[in-house]
């Protein structure tokens, strides 16, 4: 901003000591003066047009997000808070501001950052978000505007594909929202592709959901299968607490426009408690695509092993299924896993990233579910071939217990026991797929290394 107003230093308006000021702004400035450096230009500019300047601020909470992953966090929210105290609130040269943030940057949609955080100077802020109804229509193209736009480019047979891959943006109530950094690239490419998903960064929203817990990890499986969640939300997302409450990070996802509000429900509860529910959904094909690529990216390192995983499990071949998994556990292990010192719910963060990977790379062969109800019990997973009565895999997954069990062929017994005596087998039968195809598999972890043993297809 300040090469672009360089001509105030030859039209007499700043002082020498100003001057000097002016050319000392560089990238390799002290943090003080980065700091009140918009409100020293805003002070410039504001004398010599004789009147106070707007500021727009674009995509506010893209480095905080960056920062976030990247671990310098602290540092930056100190610095952010300094530079919008003096940007904003003790400017007097300010006329008004608008500051829009989101991790799409094709929407104009703002993620509201904690007032705990960067916010805590600021106050008199109108916060407009995904659920506010204002300017609900301006935040993207509305679906008349889009099927005009087809009908004009002669494209009117496509309306259908377009809607599946690019709608699907609600704001408050107003729903059939395009994305415009898509929609103009189909009208000049005239084919479909990942357009916004490739312009952005989705480094958090991999991150959250690598490493988080088995419940959001089964949540994700859900929408993943094209199922729905129910959840309440929280808009004042404290990026401090996104490694222990879903809740924020599914209201990131939402603001960010991976996720739209199907539905919403507010009551009342026996004692008085005000309730908010949404029911998300995964915001259309564009970001499902997104997704089914991060998380093979997640196995980037170990793809080799991981298909060859995939392959001895489609053969029945249990040696090489365990050679392969132990080299995939190894190597990725401490990539599902935040928690700063070892415990049982580490091997499920892995080995519901590792369900994922599956329901991915198998979509087309298999119908795949985790954690549902069938014969006593839940079972962990379950596969179910696409082709009427062909065959169908169940897998349990154990953690060691020390005391219970010495080795870990003891686990998979355990494991194979508990399929057999909660009969998850049930489900699988009644739709036609006969016993003796039915193959089962017990997982047993300790550590990074994993053990697996099989029953079934007698």
């Amino acid at each position: 901003m300040y090469h672009k107003n360089h001509y105030l230093l030859d039209l007499g308006v700043l002082n020498e000591d100003e001057k000097k000021d002016f050319a000392g702004i560089s990238d390799d400035m002290e943090d003080y003066k980065a700091s009140g450096s918009i409100r020293a230009l805003s002070h410039y500019l504001s004398r010599y047009y004789g009147k106070p300047v707007i500021i727009l601020l674009d995509e506010y909470d893209t480095p905080m997000q960056e920062a976030y992953v990247n671990g310098y966090w602290e540092e930056l929210v100190s610095f952010t808070r300094n530079l919008f105290n003096s940007t904003f609130k003790t400017n007097p040269y300010l006329e008004r501001a608008i500051m829009t943030g989101t991790a799409c940057p094709a929407l104009s949609g703002i993620t509201r950052v904690s007032k705990e955080s960067v916010f805590s100077d600021l106050n008199n802020l109108e916060v407009v978000t995904t659920t506010s109804g204002k300017y609900a229509d301006c935040f993207g193209f509305t679906e008349e505007v889009v099927f005009v736009s087809l009908d004009e480019f002669g494209l009117s047979d496509r309306k259908e594909e377009v809607k599946n891959w690019y709608d699907g943006f609600t704001f408050g109530n107003w729903r059939d929202i395009y994305n415009p950094w898509s929609i103009l690239n189909y009208l000049d490419k005239k084919k479909l592709a990942l357009y916004w998903a490739n312009s952005s960064s989705n480094n958090l929203a991999g991150k959250l959901i690598r490493e988080g817990s088995k419940g959001l990890k089964a949540s994700f499986e859900a929408l993943m299968q094209g199922e729905t969640i129910v959840t309440g939300l929280d808009e004042q997302v404290v990026y401090e607490q996104l490694n222990r409450d879903e809740q924020a990070i599914w209201s990131l996802l939402l603001a960010s426009g991976y996720l739209k509000v199907k539905s919403f429900e507010a009551y009342v509860l026996d004692y008085g408690e005000w309730k908010e529910e949404y029911e998300l959904d995964i915001t259309n094909f564009e970001v499902r695509v997104m997704f089914r690529n991060m998380v093979r990216s997640w196995f980037a390192s170990v793809q080799d092993s991981y298909n060859d995983f995939i392959k001895a499990l489609l053969l029945d071949d249990i040696k090489e299924m365990n050679m392969y998994m132990n080299k995939v556990a190894l190597n990725t292990f401490s990539y599902f896993d935040t928690g700063k010192r070892p415990s049982r719910e580490e091997p499920e963060r892995f080995y519901h990233g590792f369900v994922l990977g599956l329901m991915v790379e198998l979509a087309d062969r298999y119908i795949l579910t985790s954690n549902r109800e069938s014969g006593f019990g839940r079972y962990d997973v379950m596969l179910e071939s696409r082709r009427m009565g062909d065959e169908g895999i169940i897998l349990e997954f154990k953690v060691q217990d020390r005391e219970e069990e010495n080795e870990l062929r003891d686990t998979v017994a355990a494991a194979l026991r508990q399929i057999e005596e909660k009969k998850y087998e049930i489900m699988l039968i009644e739709k036609g797929i006969p016993r003796e195809r039915i193959c089962k598999y017990g997982f047993a972890f300790c550590g990074q290394r994993v053990l697996i043993g099989r029953k079934g297809k007698n």
